[in-house]
């Protein structure tokens, strides 16, 4: 079926079985693992034997100036590679290594300012780095010539040098950012010195059958490297013999949402950019952009717009993905929703990679579904609620081999989501419920719909394991505010206050022309409500306890587009680290926290996005009855998808 996903490919003087890709992404798993374990390894693993052809693992440091999971500029990395590689071979997939150097963009590991080419700190930094002397170019050039000879000693195949995003090497390369007055800047021969001596050095340093290439990208913003200048670049590497292979990437930090981008944009996003940088190239080009399925891969293959391209997220979602649209069995592949939460936003805050819908991300030793064993002695789990912890706790049940019953009050499942997907640019929620659905059909889980069960009607049931998966509701009266736990909110009569499940039930309805949207929680509810409003036509005023807008989304680079569509489709306000005096018909008072100083602003409708209150009645009534019963998701507490499948998924291996 897939032609050319699965033709072969020679990469200088490797050959990969393969056009499938995973391309360099944080994980943190590398300083994430206790000891006597190894996640790293494991998670890798897990994909490699899926049958992809070539992972790039993830930027590695080659100079102390710059931190990074793994360290190349230290010879202890060499034992952690030949673990990775003597792990990795049998599989039969090849593995490169990402040379980085951050630049301005991080500071050094001590805290110290970042080595740059020229005194201009990052987009989201605020330290000035230093800018560095002649020799200290030199001493960082070098560096990848002593790095790429570790990662060939530790049995890797190959290196990439980070040329894209913005990092170290994009800032020579970049007109605006690079203002030095020696060889290394001025001219575009002299912006390139950097990267063209690095790869010289790589090649150096390492065997001829021993490929190295760069990962490339064009800046976002005016003056910076165009995409011809980057075309430019490539077929000049190449014509001098210094690239095996050019990686195609997209933007960089300032307009961080391409570099990794969300459920926002279509599959295939980056490709415009990649043709025209790749135009004209006989090395082997490799691109990105949201591709999810092996039909993606082959389209884009046939076409000959690239010879490999990545399915990183999609691999992360289901470590099976290759083998199951081999065997014809697509639809049973996990989708990756795109939501950036778990992989990027878990990489970046709890320094581990996840991912939303699989659980098993990062902790594949331990909950691998490879790992899943039919019961010693199947026992009847009851389950109520059908929304995502719901379905997950009665599919990996199924898998286990317990029989299942799933009790769901409406008339469909997927709870929340049924919901979430209607608001904008969330429509790829629906896909995980979807999958769960079918699978838990295929499973043969008895789904009983339309079904409002009571405590004495589960108990008749006599079932070994109860899992409550009731979810929440909207919190209704008075409207109180986390950072003043005193001053609840009372709207006076005639005044509209809305969630923001109402705020989807009101579409075809009259609701003003101005709106106030109360976040108390900083998630990607408040900015969908916001875009609702907005694309309503309505005036939206934005007011949030918090220290930014929708905090929550920041690591998982989806903010800035957020903020981008919202202020083009109108009249739109954003009051940080404010809070809701009173509201009356029209109109809604507002404060910042640390002061007694209001102003009255539009709100025909005033929208509270504040946490949600559990529905878990029933637990409190079978908790006593029942042997096993388990409250997960937001029967628990208000939390988000990720905590809600994991938890279904947990609580359904643990039955005893």
């Amino acid at each position: 079926m897939y032609e050319h996903a699965f033709s072969p490919l020679k990469i200088g003087g490797v050959e990969v079985a393969n056009r499938l890709l995973r391309t360099g992404h944080g994980t943190a798993l590398a300083k994430a693992q206790m000891p006597g374990e190894d996640v790293f390894v494991a998670y890798h693993l897990e994909r490699a034997k899926d049958g992809f052809g070539l992972s790039i693992l993830e930027g590695t440091s080659t100079h102390p100036t710059s931190g990074a999971a793994l360290l190349a500029w230290d010879d202890a990395v060499i034992p952690q590679y030949r673990k990775l590689a003597d792990a990795i071979a049998p599989t039969g997939m090849k593995l490169f290594q990402q040379l980085w150097l951050g630049g301005h963009s991080f500071p050094r590991p001590d805290g110290g300012p970042g080595w740059a080419p020229s005194a201009i700190t990052g987009r989201y930094q605020t330290l000035m780095p230093i800018e560095m002397t002649t020799e200290q170019v030199r001493e960082l050039i070098a560096s990848y010539g002593t790095a790429a000879a570790r990662v060939e000693a530790g049995g890797l195949d190959g290196i990439e040098v980070h040329a894209a995003h913005g990092y170290l090497i994009g800032q020579f390369l970049s007109p605006v950012l690079n203002r030095r007055e020696d060889e290394y800047g001025g001219s575009e021969e002299n912006r390139a010195r950097f990267l063209v001596e690095a790869l010289r050095a790589g090649r150096a340093a390492t065997s001829r059958n021993f490929a190295v290439g760069i990962r490339i990208s064009a800046n976002s913003y005016q003056g910076g490297v165009t995409v011809e200048a980057a075309n430019a670049l490539c077929l000049r590497l190449e014509a001098e013999g210094l690239v095996d292979f050019v990686n195609i990437s997209y933007s960089d930090y300032y307009a961080i949402s391409g570099i990794i981008g969300a459920m926002h944009l279509p599959s295939g996003y980056e490709m415009d950019d990649a043709r025209k940088i790749g135009a004209g190239l006989k090395v082997p080009r490799m691109v990105a952009g949201r591709f999810a399925t092996l039909d993606d891969v082959e389209q884009v293959l046939r076409q000959g717009e690239a010879e490999m391209v990545n399915l990183v997220r999609a691999s992360i979602a289901d470590p099976e993905l290759i083998r199951k649209s081999r065997a014809g069995r697509a639809i049973e592949v996990r989708p990756c929703i795109g939501c950036n939460q778990g992989c990027l936003g878990g990489a970046i805050l709890a320094n581990h990679l996840g991912c939303t819908v699989n659980p098993a991300v990062g902790h594949e030793l331990t909950l691998s579904e490879d790992l899943i064993e039919p019961a010693e002695k199947p026992r009847k789990v009851f389950i109520v609620g059908g929304g995502p912890a719901g379905m997950e706790a009665a599919r990996v049940a199924a898998l286990c081999g317990h029989k299942v019953v799933l009790a769901e009050a409406s008339s469909s499942l997927g709870g929340m989501l049924n919901y979430a997907r209607k608001m904008p640019k969330l429509q790829a929620l629906g896909d995980i419920g979807i999958w769960l659905e079918a699978e838990i059909y295929r499973l043969g889980v008895d789904v009983r719909l339309s079904t409002y069960v009571e405590a004495d009607e589960i108990a008749a049931e006599n079932p070994d394991v109860v899992i409550v998966a009731t979810g929440s509701y909207p919190a209704d009266g008075p409207i109180a505010q986390v950072a003043l736990p005193n001053e609840d909110v009372v709207p006076a009569k005639g005044a509209r206050v809305l969630n923001s499940l109402s705020l989807l039930d009101s579409r075809g309805t009259d609701i003003g022309t101005s709106a106030l949207v109360l976040d108390d929680i900083g998630h990607y509810e408040s900015i969908a409500c916001c875009e609702e409003l907005l694309g309503r036509g309505l005036d939206v005023t934005y007011v949030t306890r918090l220290p930014g807008f929708v905090p929550m989304m920041e690591a998982t680079y989806r903010v800035d587009a957020a903020l981008k569509r919202l202020h083009a489709l109108g009249n739109f306000r954003i009051h940080v680290q404010a809070a809701l005096v009173s509201i009356e018909p029209g109109r809604a008072e507002i404060r910042p926290i640390y002061s007694e100083k209001t102003e009255w602003v539009p709100a025909d409708t005033v929208v509270r996005v504040d946490y949600r209150v559990p529905a878990n009645d029933i637990w409190k009534s079978l908790r006593t009855r029942i042997g096993q019963v388990v409250l997960v998701g937001d029967a628990m507490s208000s939390r988000d998808l990720q905590v809600a499948i994991r938890e279904g998924h947990c609580a359904a291996r643990e039955i005893a």
